[in-house]
């Protein structure tokens, strides 16, 4: 008898007992009851069994909670918007009203890059692939109806994510809701931006200066809620394999733990407040493996590199998006099957929250319609099939944990790799060693060209056939025909444009400029305090996101990507 295994397997029942569990029926669809866990037979060896382990402890390999999702299901997230705030808000009480439990805004491009929608460069971008949002009063309309003291939101946007969520607090302070019982995330991770995504305003010093401030004042003002999502997704998408996913995102994460050490945090206290946000790609046992390794690997390097001993500061939450990058514009529908394998690997592998793409999202933005099936496919999963009533059902099946200690060990090799960057003690950064390794795999292209050559691979293998995707290279003849799509009207962003014309018309001009004036003075003061506040009161005054990001650009400068081949 292996005392490891049944200590734990005690340990691991009493949890269980204590917790609470949903209210619903955990048997099969012929009335079978089954276990909320399964794992070696009373009085079996198995050597290693450690590193598997059971539901609710450390290493956290099998998830985070003892009753899995018997405790709670994972969190509906569909991520939406377009078009105008008013516009979203339709789709946002669409999602709320059939099913979802959390939203998670998608910001057109002009918003991404921190410009308002009449700039120059915003020409032909507003409302595109996301909602245009120029004020706080913009946010106002977007959220209009819905408590955002009842709902969790997220919001996917890191170069101008503190602007942006300033203003989220200004609307909620308007709806008579107190900030501080705020509950969502800001994805806010700039580092996935250098390395794949290119969405960034300034160097990447400031950025860190706003978001150690936005760690800052989360952690001491608005407990719940996440000041970071660090981003695997659109480092998957950029090309990535699953262990490059893995690696750099875990990498970005330890960048950012550095980061709340430096400025005097309590590591126990800010890295609960850490999430991440992965893609769920089309091979379906990698997928699980490295959700399951990604828990193991950061419940490790929290407890014995940063010295966490909470479990929730050891604990790897992350929300799941499909992946975007596996849709096809041949035979569309085929993107259902697709997105549906997707999401069960995300749920086998324990997500806490999760986003279905939509079957036409290699086209366009979504229709109601493909939302809907995007959404029930979800629903789906989690009302018919099952496989919620058990916590980490392939947990000691040889093959996933093969791959999980495979994606574990390829992970390590690569932070070797970026520590080894960084220079080592004489050239290392002040926040960190990590950071001063991901700092510099930034600067000299690194990151950029170990994707760009994945990518490259695969789409060899892809043109050679050994690779094989349905309707694309194989199976290609179809009777299905065209899609209706959703199409974004040019008048969009001429009413965009007039209203906020008209709000900048109605506003207290000189109450506008002394607030940037405040916020210009606090960015050239190394020791002007935290930026939170003075940006809020920016955002309180109607300063447009293209005001706030222009004024601290004015010290912070811009950042331009040096090319590379």
């Amino acid at each position: 008898m292996d005392p490891i295994i049944e200590e734990g397997r005690a340990r691991w029942q009493a949890r269980y007992d204590s917790a609470r569990t949903r209210d619903a029926d955990f048997s099969t669809l012929s009335g079978r009851e089954v276990a909320p866990v399964y794992g070696p037979p009373e009085g079996a060896d198995q050597p290693g069994f450690e590193r598997i382990g059971w539901p609710g402890e450390y290493p956290y390999t099998r998830g985070l909670y003892p009753t899995g999702y018997r405790g709670r299901s994972w969190t509906i997230r569909q991520f939406a918007g377009f078009g105008n705030a008013v516009q979203t808000n339709e789709r946002y009480k669409m999602i709320l009203a059939s099913g979802g439990g959390g939203l998670s805004v998608a910001f057109d491009m002009p918003t991404l890059m921190g410009r308002d929608s009449d700039d120059p460069h915003s020409l032909g971008e507003v409302g595109h692939c996301g909602v245009a949002i120029d004020s706080a009063a913009d946010m106002d309309v977007l959220f209009d109806g819905i408590p955002l003291g009842d709902i969790s939101t997220s919001m996917t946007i890191s170069g101008p994510a503190v602007p942006m969520f300033c203003m989220y607090l200004v609307a909620a302070e308007r709806q008579g809701v107190d900030p501080a019982i705020l509950n969502g995330t800001l994805q806010t991770d700039i580092f996935k931006e250098y390395i794949a995504q290119k969405e960034w305003l300034y160097p990447p010093e400031p950025h860190l200066r706003l978001i150690g401030d936005l760690m800052e004042y989360t952690t001491a003002e608005i407990p719940a809620f996440k000041p970071l999502s660090v981003s695997g997704y659109h480092i998957r998408e950029a090309g990535a394999t699953a262990a490059q996913e893995l690696a750099f995102t875990l990498a970005d994460g330890f960048g950012y733990v550095e980061l709340g050490l430096s400025r005097g945090l309590d590591v126990d206290t800010f890295a609960p407040g850490l999430s991440f946000f992965f893609d769920a790609h089309v091979d379906f046992f990698e997928e699980i493996a490295k959700f399951r390794a990604a828990r193991r690997i950061w419940a490790r390097w929290m407890r014995d590199h940063f010295g966490a001993t909470s479990p929730k500061a050891q604990w790897l939450r992350f929300h799941t998006q499909t992946a975007g990058v596996s849709l096809t514009a041949q035979q569309p529908y085929n993107n259902v099957v697709r997105t549906a394998t997707e999401a069960l690997s995300a749920v086998l592998g324990g997500t806490n929250s999760l986003h279905t793409n939509a079957l036409d999202e290699t086209l366009a933005l979504p229709t109601e319609q493909s939302a809907e099936i995007a959404l029930r496919t979800q629903q789906v999963l989690m009302e018919e099939t099952g496989v919620g009533n058990v916590a980490d059902p392939l947990g000691g099946s040889y093959y996933v944990e093969a791959l999980t200690d495979q994606i574990e060990a390829d992970a390590e090799r690569i932070f070797e790799k970026i520590l080894h960057m960084g220079g080592g003690a004489a050239a290392e950064h002040a926040i960190g060693p990590m950071t001063s390794g991901i700092l510099a795999g930034i600067d000299n292209g690194w990151f950029s060209s170990e994707i760009a050559e994945s990518a490259f691979q695969y789409q060899q293998a892809l043109e050679k056939g050994d690779k094989r995707i349905v309707g694309m290279n194989c199976h290609t003849s179809t009777v299905s025909g065209e899609l209706e799509i959703l199409r974004i009207s040019h008048e969009v962003e001429r009413e965009q444009n007039r209203v906020l014309t008209e709000r900048r018309a109605a506003r207290d001009d000189a109450a506008v400029t002394a607030a940037l004036d405040a916020l210009l003075r606090a960015v050239r003061d190394p020791a002007g305090g935290n930026l939170i506040p003075v940006i809020m009161d920016a955002a309180r005054a109607e300063a447009t996101l293209g005001e706030i990001c222009h004024t601290m650009g004015e010290e912070y400068g811009t950042y331009t990507e040096v090319p590379r081949f």
